[in-house]
């Protein structure tokens, strides 16, 4: 089971991921709006902190072509790609895109899964960053292919070993679940614990 912690923001929480040996570090880029949103400058510098085999994921909203590019040229393994993707971004680009899903456009997933560019899905909860869950059963019979699928939105420690019984995901994200009780930055006894949940089950 992959493990993708999300939104980190400093190099202390590198270290929350090194030592628990996840698989994905997930940083928000170029979206003002969300609290996690950090600069390329600053994602480098936890890039540099996290261990080799952890993989990073450029975390986008609607981005445009000249900003993926950039995510690329910094050295991120993926792009995860909430709201549209621009056209031509494919044709443009050489890293994978992970397409994000919210609840609500769970509809076009048809239109995304022939596309040879995109690596895998992450299926979140309405509000994109909120830290509810969905109904799972939204996703528990999404078509089966070769590409990753990422259980998000609303994941904790307390229901994470219920989720992944329920849906059977490739791997599981989360953000919020994991982050201090004041919701600024994250907690490492709760990353601790959320993967301790995952290997458990």
């Amino acid at each position: 089971m992959k493990i993708k912690i999300c939104g980190l923001t400093s190099l202390t929480e590198a270290e929350y991921l090194n030592r628990n040996h996840v698989d994905f570090a997930g940083m928000v880029l170029f979206f003002p709006k969300s609290k996690r949103n950090i600069n390329l400058e600053q994602a480098k510098l936890i890039m540099e902190a996290l261990d080799y085999n952890i993989k990073t994921v450029a975390v986008v909203v609607a981005p445009t072509i000249e900003q993926v590019m950039e995510i690329q040229e910094a050295g991120f393994d993926y792009v995860q790609i909430h709201s549209d993707i621009p056209e031509g971004l494919f044709e443009e680009i050489n890293i994978p895109v992970l397409k994000a899903f919210n609840v609500s456009d769970l509809e076009q997933f048809d239109e995304y899964h022939k596309q040879n560019g995109i690596a895998g899905y992450v299926f979140d909860a309405a509000g994109y960053g909120s830290g509810k869950p969905f109904d799972w059963s939204l996703v528990k019979d999404i078509p089966r292919d070769d590409k990753l699928i990422l259980l998000a939105g609303g994941l904790n420690a307390d229901n994470v070993a219920e989720a992944i019984k329920y849906v059977q995901p490739d791997g599981v994200d989360v953000s919020s679940g994991v982050e201090n009780d004041n919701g600024k930055g994250k907690n490492g006894e709760k990353v601790d614990r959320f993967v301790q949940e995952v290997k458990r089950g």
